[in-house]
């Protein structure tokens, strides 16, 4: 006999639920690496203008389907375009597992580093042992590769996807009762760190760089890239999480007013976050590099490294941020997978969960590898981070939009927009126009597809990404990455589609 579906116990507990996956280690760092290369408040511009056109528009979608049907991602495109659709599913939730596996580790290294400021990673002396001894890196830089270089992050893995194990395996009711305590515990840390940047002498000099706009920088597409990227990112857009998360709610929820307190709740703490990222980066004359992880593990800690009193107690708080933010992010990408699962194959929660978490944790160790291939650190240093870099190229640049750009086409033309925002507005206080109809048809799969086309222009004009990784003896590497990812998503959505029926259709 086959177990219950899970559901909410409240509203306020799925919003919690929904906008703690959409708040992220993104929002935090790589929002305001992408405004400081984007011209600070000129980013903005293109920023509200993705959050409008596609951000509000694409969540109400997934949260109607999931909410509709009752159903994870692969089943409710199902419902609608049958076994086609059903593979765009699959395909989705199996590159958000991609996504998943490096995310983890990346909150693996989080909570090294968050073990590291109750010890050495203070420290001003250079570090010189280790794998990269020959280098003697400064702080905060020798304490991330001294950990990147050793066996212990593949510990901290199994501890993060430990956490995710207890939390997702009991459904929706474990999902809620965490993140009723995380995402409240998460904006005041957040505050915390506003409140101690804009204090510091000069601070406030940050968030007047940060909303100050550079406008030539509006000319270039590589700006519109990436802000359309980013909101798919930032509103866990393409990953089949929020279709899953509305899926356990009563179909007769107003899911307008679910879908704009979602996206204004992640967007404004992603406001705030540049705020305070900014704010300490200008009282010490940082300069932040675009690029989420340097800093994440680098650039604040720089900043943070600097403050006159409290450094440990302040890095330690920044680092609890950034996992619980990431963890709440995990959970969502795990439930997406496990709830997937349970649609089309009937087993119990416990032997889903179990099976997900087993193996997407190897899968997370492989990113984590410690393994030196550059010494130097010309390029990224480790097999696993590598690996890491290559990958999320393709699940993240590509993948979330390719998911996008398809969903929106099977609702728009398959199932018929109108259709569905019938559906939209016969429980919701505020109807949506016919200009929802027109978003979802035409304007973003536009969108979607000159921004995918646009990486694929560049691809062809520079080269495959990563060829020029330095990895000694593995010269295939970045043609093996994205054959791997390739074959994971395609084949098994292949797979999984075909494997066996949904009940509904047996019967």
């Amino acid at each position: 006999m086959a177990e219950l579906r899970s559901q909410w116990g409240s509203k306020v507990g799925f919003v919690l639920a929904a906008s703690g996956s959409a708040i992220g280690l993104g929002n935090i760092v790589f929002f305001s690496a992408n405004a400081y290369k984007y011209g600070g408040g000129a980013f903005y511009i293109p920023y509200i203008v993705a959050f409008c056109v596609l951000g509000i528009p694409i969540m109400l979608m997934e949260l109607v389907l999931g909410a509709h049907t009752g159903k994870a991602f692969p089943q409710s495109l199902y419902r609608i375009g049958r076994r086609p659709a059903e593979f765009i599913g699959w395909w989705g939730v199996l590159n958000a597992t991609v996504i998943c596996m490096y995310y983890v580790a990346i909150l693996a290294w989080v909570l090294g580093m968050f073990i590291g400021s109750m010890k050495g990673l203070w420290n001003t002396a250079p570090v010189t042992s280790g794998a990269f001894g020959s280098l003697a890196l400064p702080n905060p830089f020798g304490y991330f590769f001294e950990m990147l270089g050793s066996w212990d992050t593949l510990w901290y893995v199994a501890i993060v996807w430990a956490l995710n194990l207890l939390i997702v395996l009991r459904g929706a009711r474990s999902i809620e009762s965490a993140t009723r305590f995380l995402v409240p515990l998460m904006w005041l840390c957040m505050v915390a760190l506003i409140v101690r940047g804009v204090s510091l002498p000069n601070g406030e000099q940050g968030a007047y760089l940060l909303f100050s706009p550079n406008f030539t920088v509006m000319a270039d597409p590589e700006v519109w890239k990436g802000a359309f990227s980013q909101m798919f990112f930032t509103l866990s857009l393409g990953f089949g999480i929020m279709t899953a998360y509305a899926s356990y709610l009563p179909k007769k929820s107003d899911q307008v007013h679910n879908a704009a307190t979602i996206c204004f709740l992640n967007c404004s703490f992603e406001f705030i976050a540049g705020l305070a990222v900014f704010s300490l980066l200008f009282a010490f004359s940082v300069v932040p590099k675009a690029s989420t992880l340097s800093m994440m593990f680098f650039v604040v800690p720089q900043g943070i490294a600097k403050l006159p009193h409290f450094v440990v107690g302040f890095g330690m708080l920044f680092f609890f941020l950034l996992f619980i933010a990431g963890l709440t992010s995990s959970i969502s990408l795990v439930e997406a997978f496990v709830a997937s699962i349970l649609d089309k194959f009937r087993w119990r929660r416990k032997k889903a969960v179990l099976v997900v978490a087993l193996s997407s944790m190897l899968g997370s160790m492989c990113f984590a590898l410690p393994h030196v291939v550059d010494p130097t650190l010309a390029s990224n240093g480790t097999l696993g981070l590598t690996l890491l870099d290559l990958f999320d190229h393709w699940s993240f640049s590509y993948g979330l939009l390719i998911v996008g750009f398809f969903e929106c086409l099977i609702i728009g033309w398959v199932f018929g927009a109108h259709k569905l925002r019938e559906i939209i507005n016969r429980d919701s206080t505020l109807d949506v126009g016919w200009w929802w109809d027109a978003l979802i048809k035409v304007v973003n799969p536009v969108i979607i597809a000159v921004v995918i086309g646009w990486g694929i222009w560049t691809e062809v004009r520079d080269g495959l990404y990563g060829a020029s990784f330095t990895v000694k003896g593995i010269p295939w590497l970045s043609w093996f990455a994205f054959g791997a990812w390739f074959f994971f998503t395609t084949g098994l959505a292949l797979v999984f589609t075909f494997w066996r029926t949904y009940r509904e259709e047996r019967g």
